[in-house]
């Protein structure tokens, strides 16, 4: 079987075509600036790559294109699109109407719609790109997998906020997490390179890159995640803020006389490493100028880690222990820097990290000592494989 998986955001579609059978990526590829000018699409089989100048104006014509190149006659994988059995649509916010992932028909559109007002830079896209699939792959099965559907097991006592309940019953007002696709990938496989059940661990994934979230999972659900309402919640992140007194907010917003999407935008695109460092929101940049001597950089980092290992010491306390802290994402993946910072603060769990091993990225390995009293691994994350799986078992 083959799975073809689509992320679409506001202006871009990441794909993946996968055959199941092995599990092995037959190609992949990005089409970046959808219907803004010098779109162009880089499409990968193997080691070769191929790039293509080439005007987009709507995710429709960007999957059309994608297609094509997946069936080109000199660099294409598959003869036919026929080949092609499910498309599975990476999902970022369902609301709490999605539990699971699910086969999409006119209800399951009708709630990612609803669920807009939570991510409005990110569902819209997603919509763009499952009707664009129905025209371009008519009769082909749609599945949606949520972000936020793993989130779902947490107990109603950890994701309601401790304003009036009215909200949460009028408007929704509640902790939703993103990232969940990563945390189970992570989680599963986890117990999978320990022996273990997931259901007999205690484990706290931080998935960290451009956006940020840590995740409790417990049992093999997820019991807490630092993401909440929407994704700026949470730890501070490349440029968002994460988590404030709310007072903060209401106090800018009369100083500067700003409108409610003014201090939003400054929320999210100018706060976090690039508010405090004012280098930039990317860690890798911000990192450099810290060890270039630069004090804002350098207290941005040091702000960034410390609060990550605040997380890590709540969700231990939520779960009465850890047995296992693991890295994903871009930064947790290939930032020893930062791996290193943020395990400093935790001696007090007993765990006690190895300088030597944790010199590595993008690597899966434990990075903390043989006598480590809570396991540290570096697992990169899959979400394309976890999309593609749950895919295929629906479908199936």
């Amino acid at each position: 079987m083959k799975i073809l998986v689509i992320n679409c955001g506001s202006s871009s579609v990441k794909y993946q075509l996968m055959n199941m059978e092995d599990e092995s990526v037959m190609a992949k590829g990005n089409y970046e600036r959808i219907g803004m000018e010098g779109s162009f699409v880089t499409h990968k089989v193997g080691e070769e790559k191929y790039k293509y100048d080439r005007a987009a104006k709507t995710h429709e014509e960007a999957i059309g294109f994608i297609l094509e190149q997946l069936t080109d006659s000199e660099h294409g994988v598959i003869s036919s699109l026929d080949e092609i059995s499910a498309i599975g649509h990476r999902i970022v916010h369902g609301g709490e109407k999605f539990t699971k992932s699910v086969i999409v028909d006119e209800d399951v559109v009708k709630g990612i719609e609803d669920a807009i007002k939570f991510a409005p830079l990110h569902n819209p896209g997603h919509l763009q790109g499952i009707r664009a699939c129905q025209k371009e792959l008519p009769g082909k099965p749609n599945v949606t997998v949520f972000d936020t559907a793993f989130h779902q097991t947490m107990p109603k006592e950890h994701y309601l906020y401790p304003i009036p309940y009215k909200y949460y019953e009028k408007y929704g007002v509640r902790k939703y997490g993103a990232h969940g696709t990563s945390h189970k990938y992570v989680s599963r496989r986890i117990a999978e390179i320990l022996g273990k059940k997931v259901e007999d661990l205690k484990i706290i994934n931080c998935h960290i890159g451009q956006g940020a979230s840590l995740c409790a999972i417990q049992g093999g659900k997820c019991i807490d995640t630092s993401m909440g309402l929407t994704p700026l919640g949470g730890i501070a992140m490349g440029s968002r803020s994460g988590d404030l007194d709310p007072s903060v907010v209401t106090y800018i917003m009369e100083q500067e006389k700003i409108t409610p999407a003014e201090m939003n935008r400054i929320l999210n695109k100018e706060s976090g490493l690039l508010g405090i460092s004012g280098v930039s929101a990317d860690n890798r940049d911000v990192l450099q100028e810290a060890k270039n001597g630069n004090e804002r950089a350098t207290l941005a980092i040091k702000e960034y880690c410390y609060i990550i290992a605040q997380y890590i010491g709540k969700y231990a306390a939520a779960m009465n222990g850890v047995d296992v802290i693991t890295f994903a994402g871009g930064v947790g993946e290939r930032g020893p820097d930062e791996r290193k910072e943020i395990c400093s603060y935790l001696g007090f769990m007993g765990v006690e990290l190895d300088d030597e091993a944790n010199k590595v990225k993008a690597e899966e390995r434990e990075i903390s000592k043989p006598n480590s009293k809570v396991k540290v691994w570096i697992v990169p994350t899959e979400e394309e494989l976890m999309i593609a799986r749950e895919t295929m078992e629906l479908v199936k």
